[in-house]
């Protein structure tokens, strides 16, 4: 049920006591999808075993509602896991009596601090992520009206702590679910543009890979390369802020080098370097200038753009050369950015 093969058996063992816990205290209770509510906190729990957290993480992420929507309190918790994991839960429990109202900018970030100050474990915010995550995902069970008050929430406050802490994947679909839930029309005609306008370069961003992918392998680098394609909700924020056409904006995609060390990260830009040419003014070395937007993922980046080639339709590609560390929620990146 839960992908939690990393943990010993023991710890195994205290995870599924957590679920019969909490499956015994949610019984009988469903959610508005008409699901059994115990299946949230089985998917946060799976989200969170996608990060590798430890047992006490998991076992908080299936009892993280016990507290609020049972006769179960954080007394019951300790006696039955333990201090630490029934501190989480508490945490967790003040987390959601915080009421986001306002859609000032400087209110925002009061709030996203507020929240950072508030979890002296982080992962008090890594599970309220995960568990923000899934409510998005299942969201369509609720009103219109209660839609746009969790998506607002979620774009405004969730959105930028997931950024700050590096969880990439998780603040891209927050803010794509985001989109959808606030604004479906525009969500809608701008997927429907990009589906129609990618065409072929599929194809090219492939051809880029593997040439990125020769030229490090070439030079002996250990790495692995992924690309992705720019998010509909990053499209739309660029039409609006700098006043673009969406052909303007369309065909940015994003591409990842993974190495060892520190380096490597460098080696991997000389390469990038000679085998493509940068545009003058465009780099930005956030290793040796770190840029202070992380919590708990030294993020890193060296940001710089490339040409690599004239094409009908000028696009940005953006190359992160991300450096894995023996702990894997320390993670940092070096960003490059190439132009087409």
């Amino acid at each position: 049920m839960l992908s939690i093969d990393y943990l010993a058996e023991t710890e195994k063992s205290k995870v599924y006591s957590a679920l019969e816990f909490s499956s015994a205290a949610h019984k009988g209770q469903v959610r508005k999808s008409g699901e059994d509510y115990i299946s949230h906190p089985i998917a946060v729990a799976e989200i969170l075993t996608s990060w590798k957290l430890d047992s006490k993480a998991l076992c908080a992420a299936l009892l993280h509602d016990v507290v609020e929507d049972t006769h179960i309190n954080v007394e019951n918790i300790s006696s039955e896991f333990g201090e630490n994991i029934a501190n989480i839960v508490d945490g967790l429990s003040k987390l959601d009596k915080i009421k986001f109202d306002t859609k000032s900018q400087e209110q925002s970030e009061n709030f996203r601090k507020m929240f950072l100050a508030m979890s002296r474990d982080v992962r008090v915010i890594l599970i309220k992520l995960a568990d923000r995550l899934h409510n998005m995902r299942t969201l369509d069970a609720l009103s219109q009206i209660k839609q746009q008050e969790i998506a607002t929430e979620t774009i405004e406050i969730y959105a930028p702590i997931a950024y700050r802490l590096g969880l990439n994947q998780i603040y891209h679909e927050l803010e794509e679910l985001s989109f959808r839930s606030l604004y479906p029309n525009r969500f809608h005609v701008l997927s429907k543009a990009v589906v129609s306008a990618r065409g072929n370069r599929k194809e090219i961003i492939n051809k880029i890979k593997k040439s990125i992918v020769e030229c490090l392998h070439h030079n002996q680098i250990k790495s692995t390369v992924t690309g992705r394609e720019k998010s509909l909700y990053s499209i739309y924020k660029k039409m609006l802020e700098k006043k673009l056409s969406f052909e303007e904006v369309f065909d940015i995609y994003g591409f990842r080098i993974t190495v060892g060390d520190l380096n490597d990260c460098y080696l991997a830009l000389g390469i990038i370097h000679q085998n493509f040419k940068p545009l003058p003014g465009k780099f930005k070395d956030y290793i040796a200038i770190p840029k202070k937007i992380m919590v708990i993922n030294p993020y890193i980046p060296l940001f710089l753009q490339i040409i690599v080639c004239q094409l009908r339709y000028k696009f940005v590609q953006l190359i992160c050369i991300k450096l894995l560390s023996l702990d894997s929620l320390a993670i940092g990146f070096i960003k490059t950015t190439i132009q087409i």
